[in-house]
């Protein structure tokens, strides 16, 4: 952990609570309390520093999945000052993930389809497995608070995420795993 996480950490956290995050339903109680279970998690799968602290601000520019931005995606400079730029680009390319065009194509081609500015984006091999460890444990953190959605996609993420084993941290995989079960 550099010096400078906890202070990047706690004015995150701040922030967040200015732009309502604690008051933002969330399966599990608020959107606050989600992002500081994933950021928490990704902590305890012992991924880096700039990970966790995306984690924690995976849903500052809205998703693919939930819909509520607390800041404009074009407004990188304001959240690049607060968690770095590293940590940054990983919220802007989860954020952007278009799910539909990128998860199942994911572990073949290494593309990020971005819905912000309409095209594909090959990030390196360690962006590529930082995105896919933030995006297994947001859907297992999901899954662990609304067991029906578990009930419901359970196969198909046990599926998807045996298939990211190749650029997914084995720790967040071997989570994966215990939470979901061995694809069939």
């Amino acid at each position: 952990m550099t010096e400078s996480t906890p202070i990047r950490e706690r004015n995150l956290r701040a922030w967040l609570r200015q732009h309502g995050a604690e008051t933002i339903e969330h399966p599990g109680g608020t959107l606050y309390a989600h992002l500081s279970r994933v950021h928490d998690r990704l902590g305890r799968l012992g991924l880096d520093d700039d990970t966790r602290l995306a984690g924690l601000a995976h849903a500052a520019y809205g998703t693919d999945g939930f819909d509520v931005v607390l800041l404009d995606p074009r407004d990188r400079s304001t959240l690049r000052e607060i968690i770095g730029e590293a940590a940054e680009n990983q919220v802007h390319r989860y954020g952007g993930c278009d799910r539909s065009r990128t998860w199942q194509r994911l572990a073949g081609t290494g593309e990020i389809y971005n819905r912000f500015v309409q095209r594909p984006e090959r990030p390196g091999v360690a962006e590529l497995r930082s995105f896919a460890d933030l995006s297994i444990v947001n859907e297992l953190d999901v899954m662990e608070q609304l067991p029906s959605m578990r009930d419901e996609h359970g196969e198909y993420f046990r599926r998807l995420f045996a298939a990211w084993a190749a650029i997914a941290s084995p720790q967040t995989i071997a989570d994966a795993r215990k939470v979901l079960g061995d694809a069939s």
